[in-house]
């Protein structure tokens, strides 16, 4: 009722990788189904008028959905949400600082793994909750980080990898200035979604991150 053109359901099974403890009413909910009792697949029923074919088309709503996450990471885990006072500047300082830091540490974990945006619930303990111990001998501070993560030493290898990067960086930043520099760095960042779009796509991104 209402619409103009005609539609197609599609309806995607995915097999869930790895350990999911769910009980039976959220198997329903979520349309997530056990055949054997240990494989379990998800289902996603999608209403679409695209004529793309259906892989394209189920690649355009886990697109659509990455960048909605955004928006619930911002309110939900960085604090862009919930103002108590009625003062609009104080508001708007507040919520400038909560993006400037959001987009940072977005730049930062794309440096690190350049694949997939990662969400602050999945990437702060990965990348930021370690113990640290300072030791002093013969006039030198020593400052030794052990991370408990399971995946602890993917994450110390790309860090190192970045540290590399960063120090050749330092090394050549004053000749080629800010702008660059800062462009240098997107095209780092983003250098996995870079081939994909057109020449003049690229150039206007780290134009405007410059």
């Amino acid at each position: 009722m209402g619409w103009t053109k005609g539609r197609r359901i599609i309806v995607l099974k995915r097999l869930i990788q790895g350990e999911v403890l769910i009980t039976d009413d959220q198997l329903n909910l979520t349309f997530i189904e056990s055949e054997d009792g240990i494989r379990k697949y998800e289902y996603q029923v999608l209403v679409t008028s695209l004529q793309d074919e259906i892989l394209t088309i189920a690649q355009h709503y886990r697109d659509r959905g990455n960048c909605e996450n955004c928006f619930d990471e911002l309110k939900n885990h960085w604090g862009w949400g919930g103002f108590t006072t009625k003062d609009l500047q104080r508001c708007r300082i507040i919520s400038r600082m909560v993006a400037l830091v959001y987009n940072w540490w977005s730049l930062y974990t794309r440096l690190i793994n350049p694949d997939k945006q990662h969400e602050a619930i999945t990437s702060r303990p990965l990348m930021l909750e370690s113990v640290a111990r300072k030791s002093s001998h013969a006039g030198q501070t020593t400052v030794t980080i052990t991370s408990s993560h399971a995946k602890a030493s993917v994450v110390q290898a790309a860090m190192q990898e970045l540290t590399r990067f960063f120090k050749e960086l330092a090394r050549t930043v004053e000749q080629l200035g800010i702008p660059d520099g800062v462009a240098l760095i997107a095209k780092r960042a983003y250098r996995k979604m870079l081939p994909a779009l057109r020449p003049n796509d690229g150039f206007k991104l780290l134009a405007t991150t410059s």
